[in-house]
């Protein structure tokens, strides 16, 4: 058991301190203010507070942690080794920053409390996050962080059995569009029709003639393909299902329809499924409770998981509607324009609300790419894509994290927009683990 002694232990204190050993690191933690506790203690311990009690190992405290609330603040990006930081210690600390505090300001999601400008679709955006601003959005560099106090403790603990966690991969498949053309309604399909033809779309006209009267499968059922890939490859999957009612932003089929429901019982047998809660769910708590109920009568069991549509959620409030609701587990955290790391981290987290300053019972999954991202806003093709892959993922391998993925049933369609995308999944798969 690692002891850490602070002047106050405050529940950001128990918080971060608690992610970065227990969670990242796999050291035991516990606390005290007793300074007399602190000295009897023969494992190892370190002290975190301003000044050193003697030669012990000490981290130089800044204020953060020790505040309440969200206040604007100016952060120093600096370099530690070949790693971008910030808040310097100075010379008596046993490393140059206090990683606890900055690691904090990363996970909690301060700077999304602060004012900022919202995109079209009222997201924060990376463009303003310190990670994008200083080019470390694709690096987990609280995980690195975390790895470079280590081999500073095992300098100073020599004697103590650190553990080692593993690796872990997670597919994770969001179906915005069930089908492109079967089991829509009558209206949609005689409208997207008459739009196809005045459009001189020829190809989707002929394409949806032919999936309406079963002479070809429809393009984005790729279901049997995923599940062949995951029970092939033995890999961990996901399925998130919108079952919204129909608006501009939510076109999936209706959950009314039985095939639909048949389809995401049958993905249950193969994986697991979680809600996406439809667009307009981001600040609504009734229609959100609405579609957790429904996808529960579907499935015939509680919903556990999560992740918004368009990555729509702001912070605090969607996640505190989805900790209501008894939602365990949320997948959202990235951002659709880039690919990388929103909360600089790898490693699953409890969400941390600044509004009532408690740890919540909700864990956040950050994924660290979305297919759409590299097709539509990087406009990269399948090759630059999986060079982008191989890298994020040898990012997440170095400090043996959990590297996530979220791709879309459509894109392994070979239509329309995902024309010469298909092999793309599979082939991202091989790379996630290897």
């Amino acid at each position: 058991m690692l002891l850490v002694y602070s002047h106050k232990v405050t529940p950001r204190v128990r918080y971060i301190f608690k992610h970065i050993f227990t969670r990242t690191l796999m050291i035991p933690v516990d606390f005290t203010s007793k300074v007399e506790e602190f000295v009897a203690h023969n494992g190892p311990k370190i002290t975190y507070t301003k000044t050193p009690l003697g030669n012990e190992f000490f981290v130089k405290s800044n204020d953060l942690l020790f505040e309440q609330g969200v206040n604007d603040m100016e952060i120093v990006i600096q370099k530690w080794d070949d790693v971008p930081c910030f808040f310097k210690t100075g010379p008596k600390s046993a490393i140059p920053y206090d990683i606890f505090a900055a690691s904090f300001y990363l996970i909690s999601r301060y700077e999304e409390y602060l004012p900022h400008v919202k995109d079209f679709h009222g997201r924060y955006t990376a463009e303003q996050s310190l990670a994008f601003k200083y080019r470390f959005l694709e690096k987990p560099v609280v995980d690195i962080w975390a790895y470079k106090l280590l081999d500073a403790l095992k300098e100073k603990f020599p004697d103590y059995e650190y553990k080692k966690r593993e690796y872990e991969f997670i597919s994770t498949v969001d179906i915005d569009n069930a089908y492109c053309y079967k089991y829509k309604s009558l209206v949609r399909s005689v409208g997207g029709f008459l739009n196809d033809l005045a459009h001189f779309r020829l190809l989707n006209v002929w394409s949806r003639f032919a999936v309406t009267f079963n002479i070809k499968k429809d393009p984005f059922d790729t279901f049997q393909q995923i599940i062949d890939i995951r029970k092939e490859r033995n890999i961990k999957t996901i399925f998130f299902f919108l079952i919204g009612d129909y608006t501009t932003f939510d076109t999936n089929v209706s959950a009314s329809k039985n095939k639909y429901r048949l389809l995401i019982k049958e993905m249950v047998d193969y994986a697991k499924v979680g809600l996406h809660p439809s667009y307009f769910t981001m600040n609504n708590a009734e229609l959100l409770k609405k579609e957790k109920i429904r996808l529960e009568h579907i499935i015939n069991m509680p919903i556990q998981r999560s992740r918004q549509h368009y990555l729509r959620f702001s912070l605090p409030e969607t996640y505190q509607n989805l900790i209501d609701l008894e939602v365990e587990e949320d997948y959202s955290m990235g951002y659709a324009s880039n690919v990388g790391f929103r909360a600089s981290t790898c490693t699953p987290f409890y969400f941390y609300d600044l509004d009532f300053e408690i740890q919540t019972p909700l864990k956040v999954f950050p994924f660290a790419l979305m297919d759409t991202t590299l097709n539509d806003y990087m406009k990269l093709t399948p090759r630059q894509s999986l060079g982008r892959i191989r890298d994020l993922k040898n990012e997440v391998k170095a400090v043996n994290g959990t590297f996530i993925t979220l791709f879309h049933n459509e894109s392994l369609s070979d239509y329309l927009r995902w024309k010469g995308w298909k092999r793309l999944y599979d082939s991202m798969i091989k790379i996630a683990i290897s």
